[in-house]
């Protein structure tokens, strides 16, 4: 009995190769884009947890403000806070409270002082001099009502174009406990790249069993 032998056919040949060549290549670049999120992510990780620094009365280019730890002191407008949507903390629904502070110099800045469930129904206190420190965020096009929706909803005309993360253990006990410093980046480029290395990998295999062929016995 003859054993099968690797004959490709020409068809065969001229779609698998190129489609190989393709899905490594694209392993390739997610292993690139991989080594370049790493590097990212690691001066986030220093910046974000760098000494604050005083934010300053007027924001001209807010994405170079953004993960940066800042200090913020004024008057907060406690009357004026806004309950928005949060995601789910151990299986409880809640909102994130966001309030103004009014700043001695330049426009009011939103601070973000952290989740509470749905059940929580504190009345608004007075306004009050504050002193806080915090995270500088540029809030995402998803999962976020836009600052200028804020600023509407509060009444307060304008605002910074960023909000302020408080952290935690700035207020007492009962009120919002602030938020841990965050930095949400995805980095899921290493499993795309295994995905298309074993793609690519997968398809050599069908194509090597697909092709091979026994001899025509004689006659």
């Amino acid at each position: 009995m003859r054993t099968a032998a690797f004959r490709p056919s020409r068809r065969a040949t001229l779609v698998t190769v190129p489609a190989v060549a393709v899905m490594v290549g694209l392993g390739v670049w997610q292993l690139h884009r991989l080594e370049w999120k790493e590097a990212l992510l690691a001066r986030v990780q220093e910046r974000i947890h760098a000494p604050p620094v005083p934010l300053p009365a007027a924001v001209d280019d807010a994405d170079a403000l953004d993960l940066r730890p800042v200090t913020v002191a004024g008057v907060l407008l406690d009357s004026r806070s806004q309950k928005v949507p949060a995601r789910p903390r151990q299986g409880r629904a809640g909102y994130e409270i966001v309030t103004p502070v009014q700043r001695a110099a330049g426009p009011p800045v939103l601070v973000n002082r952290g989740w509470v469930p749905l059940d929580y129904h504190a009345a608004p206190g007075p306004d009050r001099l504050v002193a806080w420190r915090g995270v500088a965020r540029v809030p995402g096009s998803s999962g976020w009502v836009h600052i200028p929706d804020l600023v509407a909803l509060a009444g307060i005309g304008t605002a910074l174009p960023v909000v302020v993360e408080v952290t935690p253990g700035q207020e007492p006990a009962g009120a919002p406990a602030g938020i841990e410093p965050r930095a949400e980046l995805p980095n899921n480029h290493a499993q795309y790249a295994l995905t298309w290395f074993g793609l690519a990998a997968t398809l050599v295999v069908i194509y090597v069993l697909s092709q091979r062929r026994r001899p025509r016995e004689p006659s």
